[in-house]
């Protein structure tokens, strides 16, 4: 069972930054694939980033095309947290962002960009960027 929780969302302006945390719990999380979401209203839930194992303490990241070059995702295996900074944001930014868990895909590399691929979800942050 892992369990994640999120924190760090809030209200910013346009330009501005924010780093989200998920803190996890589970000895083997270092393994897992982890993947950041967000919904906006009225909006399905959307992929944003993800990040992967790659083989001896390196990972690799991916991302969405409208976040690319302005969201960064990182680890701290130590802290079992995962990180999404978050720089230039924009009112459609806006959503609740949440992180995600893919257990099933634990020491493989692949690339996870569908929600049915995560099996466990953190209970999501508030993200609101005022124009």
């Amino acid at each position: 069972q892992v369990q994640l929780v999120e924190s760090g969302g809030g209200l910013v302006q346009a330009g501005d930054s924010l780093r989200l945390s998920c803190a996890a719990s589970g000895r083997t999380f270092s393994s897992y694939p982890m993947g950041w979401f967000r919904q906006a209203p009225g909006k399905e839930r959307e992929f944003v980033g993800g990040i992967t194992w790659s083989g001896g303490n390196t990972y690799y990241t991916y991302y969405t095309d409208s976040v690319k070059g302005r969201f960064t995702i990182s680890r701290d295996n130590v802290k079992n947290t995962v990180y999404l900074q978050m720089n230039s944001l924009k009112p459609e930014d806006t959503a609740v962002y949440y992180c995600a868990a893919n257990s099933k895909s634990r020491g493989n590399s692949g690339r996870y960009f569908r929600q049915y691929e995560y099996d466990f979800w953190g209970q999501g942050t508030q993200v609101t960027v005022s124009s």
